[in-house]
């Protein structure tokens, strides 16, 4: 519990890192059982926030702290809590933070997981400072016979929270949908924040033909798979829930240094500046798009200028859709494409060029025409706006010249499609 030492060269981070957080707070992630909660509340393992150390804080219980910390360990056994996942699905990595926890860290720890097809009744209160579970709260927990879950990660130690090494990445693959983890200490200790990265699985049975949904949100399975920059912000934010709380909850670049000195527009008012950012997502489901959303909420002074539409056969830039072409083309394994889209290195071309090998197969189509956005503002686009290829698995968004989106919506129906893979098919769970 002190300043960190200074920071060493950093090592390369994990490309599961692009994927979607699907246990944070923000998404409805929380903790629904902890055995003990003296010093600081396992709640706050989901935060979205990075850890803070605030030296002069303490609470009546002893030091605050901004994680999960439990009391030293005097009798037999190991604390552990149970999360629920806010977006249930497929878990490729997972980051056990020890940010500041530099000497009361928990040494130790394992993951195990499950896929509830009922949400368990019971819930912890708001705070649970200072406290530790009942024996009722102990008894109704025991039902779910946690203790037997499938291992996520085995017993694995941990780095104590200084800067350069309270990241504990662990690689994990499951081939099945998780919606609650236990997170087991040994024995006992502190934790900063768990990040579960992953991909959502939504049961599309039960979506009616009729509805409109958004197919590339993350609670509907979406996901990034490459982008240019994310200087600020991460791609990803755009399709998270809600309106964006502020402009670090979108995606945000860097300002382009090829612009030139002074900047002029065309008749049409549209600046002539070069260069463009672009970022690629896998719907949750293939699907007929009939509408879109951009929303440039909070984004005020660093709005994008321009939106336009694009294709790999002319130079116009904004958005375009991917159409399979033939079976078994719609859905490339993210993991394959990451090392390569998320390089700062890698051009546009060379990065759809390797999407396009992935899939098989692409047919790239204009999908909207050039289009102005305002700061702080919602832009709609209804069907009459949009040109109609078929259903659409991928989409491209690119931004002239830069600066930043808070949240992208593509409103439109699920199809089948001849030879979807089975994450399309979701098992049914009420959850």
């Amino acid at each position: 519990m002190a300043e960190r030492r200074a920071t060493a060269k950093p090592a390369a981070e994990p490309d599961f890192l692009q994927f979607n957080d699907l246990a944070c707070e923000t998404v409805g992630g929380k903790v629904i059982f902890a055995t003990d909660e003296w010093f600081a509340p396992a709640k706050n393992l989901l935060k979205r926030e990075p850890p803070r150390f605030i030296p002069s804080a303490f609470t009546e219980f002893g030091k605050w702290m901004d994680g999960w910390e439990t009391r030293r360990k005097r009798i037999p056994g190991h604390d552990w809590c149970i999360i629920q996942l806010g977006v249930p699905g497929l878990v490729h990595g997972l980051d056990v933070d020890t940010s500041f926890f530099t000497g009361n860290h928990s040494p130790h720890v394992s993951i195990q997981a499950a896929c509830l097809d009922e949400l368990p009744l019971f819930t912890p209160g708001e705070d649970r400072t200072g406290m530790a579970a009942t024996g009722a709260q102990t008894a109704a927990v025991a039902k779910l016979s946690s203790e037997f879950w499938p291992e996520l990660l085995g017993p694995s130690e941990l780095q104590p929270g200084y800067a350069d090494c309270c990241h504990n990445y662990f690689r994990v693959g499951t081939n099945s949908r998780v919606t609650h983890l236990r997170l087991n200490m040994y024995p006992d200790g502190g934790i900063a924040r768990l990040r579960v990265f992953g991909i959502g699985q939504r049961d599309w049975s039960s979506v009616p033909t009729n509805q409109d949904v958004d197919l590339v949100a993350l609670t509907n399975g979406g996901v990034c798979l490459g982008y240019s920059d994310a200087h600020f912000g991460h791609p990803r934010n755009m399709i998270g829930l809600g309106r964006a709380a502020n402009m670090a909850d979108g995606w945000e670049t860097a300002r382009r240094l090829d612009r030139p000195k002074t900047l002029k527009a065309d008749q049409r008012g549209i600046l002539q500046v070069p260069g463009r950012e672009w970022a690629v997502f896998r719907l949750g489901h293939p699907g007929l798009i009939g509408g879109v959303e951009v929303d440039t909420n909070h984004f005020i002074g660093r709005c994008i200028r321009v939106m336009t539409a694009a294709s790999s056969r002319n130079k116009s830039i904004f958005l375009s859709v991917y159409f399979p072409l033939r079976r078994g083309a719609l859905h490339p394994n993210p993991m394959e494409l990451w090392e390569m889209g998320s390089s700062s290195s890698t051009s546009e071309g060379k990065y759809l060029a390797a999407l396009g090998s992935s899939v098989i197969s692409f047919l790239t189509s204009i999908f909207l025409s050039v289009l102005q956005l305002r700061p702080h503002d919602r832009h709609h686009y209804s069907k009459a706006d949009l040109i109609q290829n078929g259903p659409v698995s991928h989409v491209r968004l690119i931004i002239a010249p830069d600066g930043g989106v808070s949240r992208l919506r593509l409103w439109g129906r699920p199809v089948l499609v001849p030879g979807a893979p089975a994450n399309q098919n979701r098992p049914p769970s009420k959850l």
